[in-house]
């Protein structure tokens, strides 16, 4: 049957707008009723691939229709084809990024480049030449993982102390044994800025249609101020913060680490250690009489050992946490935090690695400028097992019965 060109042309356009078995139906039905079944004719007369109106008269026939699978089609990402090289990057790139140091984005800066990462692949997870992508690709994969490359002004530290590097291949040395250690839990602990309860503005936007106002002098004094104190189990995920309606002391951050312990030890009960990483400041450092006191009466009370691992000074947004610190400031900023339970039930909400966090209130007066004298500090000294390279940023201590 011999068709005019306007009929091709209908018939052609009819079959572009229709996908999969629709349009498999439509060209089989077509060629039956106009080449007499005829795949090749179909084929010579209107350009439709004879395979596919093949297909489309057999499932007529048979009444079966073929599923598509559209997802295997075509190239593929590299992290489906390598499904472990994004695990393999993270763990490489952890250790050297850091939380963005204003706190105002989710995205991660890092140290390594890209051909540094791919470097890395080959020398310790053996991957070979052939099996990796290109540099280039390796850095897109960085930037789709949310690790920014791009040069910022501020990872540049106020000051650096010879032992810089030496301490960060000490703390990527003892991550890495606790995080294969069954019976190690490695957290990561904090203390955020002071929230202050009122109506201030933090800087954030709101999709609200009654947009909330806020004072128009951040001076005023706020009636009541709250302490975020962190704790991220870094492999797990789980992310708790504990509240505190007093001062930022050595003695608040125990008394936390001690709720926290409290309200989560149900879920490790193979854990026989906590490795902690840690910044420099002065409420926890490792020469602060009072934290060194609590922390090994936290170790006996909880029958744990503690590897106090430490970050050096103004390199603590490599903290682990700190990434949790800008998810959550990213989270709250569009609202007004003007009452303790409702800034408590805002952070109840925040999320990381998928996984809401969990919230407590911590009550009480805490005590600022206490410290021990220096007889007494020799006992808990004695207790202490320091790194001797590293005596004040790699510090062990085992719990005491008596």
């Amino acid at each position: 049957m011999k068709l005019a060109p306007q009929i091709k042309l209908f018939l052609k356009n009819a079959a572009k707008k229709l996908t999969g078995a629709k349009r498999r139906a439509f060209e089989a039905e077509t060629t039956l009723d106009l080449f007499d079944g005829n795949a090749r004719k179909a084929e010579r007369e209107l350009g439709w691939d004879r395979h596919t109106v093949t297909k489309g008269l057999k499932e007529l026939s048979s009444g079966i229709q073929c599923l598509d699978n559209y997802k295997a089609r075509g190239a593929h990402s590299t992290e489906t084809k390598l499904p472990n090289l994004e695990p393999d990057i993270r763990e490489i790139v952890d250790p050297h990024s850091q939380a963005d140091p204003q706190l105002k984005k989710t995205f991660i800066y890092t140290r390594i480049t890209a051909k540094a990462v791919r470097q890395a692949l080959i020398e310790k997870k053996n991957y070979t030449d052939e099996q990796l992508p290109s540099r280039r690709t390796i850095s897109n994969i960085l930037n789709r993982l949310g690790y920014r490359l791009k040069r910022v002004q501020k990872t540049k530290p106020l000051k650096k102390i010879p032992e810089v590097d030496e301490i960060f291949d000490n703390l990527e040395t003892a991550n890495q044994e606790a995080d294969n250690n069954p019976s190690v839990l490695r957290i990561s602990i904090d203390t955020k800025t002071v929230v202050k309860i009122g109506e201030y503005c933090r800087g954030g936007q709101t999709r609200s249609l009654d947009v909330p106002k806020a004072w128009d002098h951040d001076t005023i004094k706020p009636e009541t101020k709250l302490i975020p104190f962190g704790v991220l189990d870094v492999l797990g995920g789980c992310f708790n913060i504990i509240f505190g309606n007093s001062s930022q002391t050595s003695d608040f951050i125990i008394d936390a680490l001690l709720l926290w312990w409290k309200n989560n030890k149900v879920f490790y009960p193979q854990i026989q250690q906590l490795a902690i990483n840690l910044d420099n400041g002065p409420e926890i450092n490792s020469h602060r009489t009072q934290f060194i006191k609590r922390i090994q009466e936290f170790a006996n009370t909880t029958g744990l050992g503690i590897h106090l691992i430490y970050y050096p000074p103004y390199h603590s947004k490599y903290n682990p946490i700190e990434r949790c610190w800008a998810v959550l400031e990213n989270h709250w900023n569009g609202a007004l935090l003007d009452t303790v339970d409702k800034t408590l039930k805002w952070a109840g909400t925040m999320t990381w690695k998928g996984i809401k966090a969990t919230v407590s209130l911590l009550q009480g007066n805490y005590e600022k400028g206490v410290k021990l004298k220096k007889p007494e500090m020799e006992k808990f000294e004695q207790q202490l097992k320091r790194s001797k390279n590293l005596p004040k940023w790699d510090v062990c201590l085992q719990p005491q019965t008596g």
